[in-house]
């Protein structure tokens, strides 16, 4: 990281970070070498020290396509964000906060698989936990994945 004094190293900080936010943009890459980005909504899992991000979507698609070929991802999660204005243009700035990370996708196969990271995702959207049974051909129709984060960094410029 090129600005070391906007980084945050405070992890109950990072957290109100994902808490306050409700999408992450994943980033992957094609088996021809092309970047391809989404904007999905997510919900986290912080369990001794290990970040994991759960997803859903249609069973089918582009990204699912991607992912299968290449687990690996560069993802981003960003609050706060605001113009900060200067009396010259070149005073102006932006302020945000924001977290940057790396990590594998696996996708959930199992019905209990399935609901424990739709509950995780509906509880960060929501929150509140999914309150009745899902129906079996809805889970059926969706694939729920989860992004076990090796690495990531955050900063902020307020």
């Amino acid at each position: 990281m090129r600005r070391r004094d906007r980084q945050i190293t405070d992890i109950n900080r990072i957290l109100d970070i994902l808490d306050q936010s409700a999408v992450a943009r994943i980033a992957m890459v094609t088996k021809e070498n092309t970047p391809y980005i989404v904007p999905m909504n997510y919900g986290y899992t912080y369990i001794e020290g290990a970040l994991c991000l759960y997803f859903h979507c249609a069973n089918e698609g582009r990204k699912l396509d991607i992912l299968k070929q290449n687990n690996n991802v560069c993802f981003e999660i960003g609050s706060a964000h605001s113009l900060i204005t200067g009396g010259q243009p070149e005073a102006y700035s932006y302020a945000y906060e924001s977290i940057i990370g790396f990590g594998k996708v696996s996708f959930l196969m199992t019905e209990e698989e399935k609901i424990r990271g739709l509950n995780v995702l509906f509880r960060h959207q929501t929150g509140r936990d999914i309150q009745c049974d899902l129906d079996p051909a809805a889970l059926k129709a969706t694939t729920v994945f989860a992004l076990t984060v090796e690495e990531f960094t955050a900063k902020r410029n307020k």
